[in-house]
């Protein structure tokens, strides 16, 4: 390293945050201060009945259709002329 005075100037840096002091009341403050800068300033939502129904209901529905059979649907759409329309390609997974 040719030049070090990115060195030099790194070793004369000093600290602001009250994190970064010997004082331990102090350091504890900011941390305390911090955590309650980032928790939710209102009270935690009260879930109803009907949310916790429907998240109920919801998985249940999941669970149905996972346990079924696949279904495979074929889909023709002709033109007046009789051509073919529209082709459509999905993944086919067994």
């Amino acid at each position: 390293m040719s030049d070090i005075s990115i060195l030099k100037e790194l070793r004369s840096f000093t600290a602001a945050s009250p994190l970064a002091t010997n004082n331990p009341a102090r350091a504890n403050a900011a941390l305390w201060a911090l955590a309650r800068a980032m928790a939710p300033a209102h009270r935690p939502v009260r879930h109803r009945v009907s949310d916790m129904l429907a998240a109920v209901m919801a998985l249940s529905a999941r669970t149905r259709r996972s346990a079924c059979p696949r279904v495979n649907v074929d889909i023709d759409v002709f033109a007046p002329g009789g051509q073919r329309a529209l082709r459509i390609f999905l993944p086919y997974a067994d």
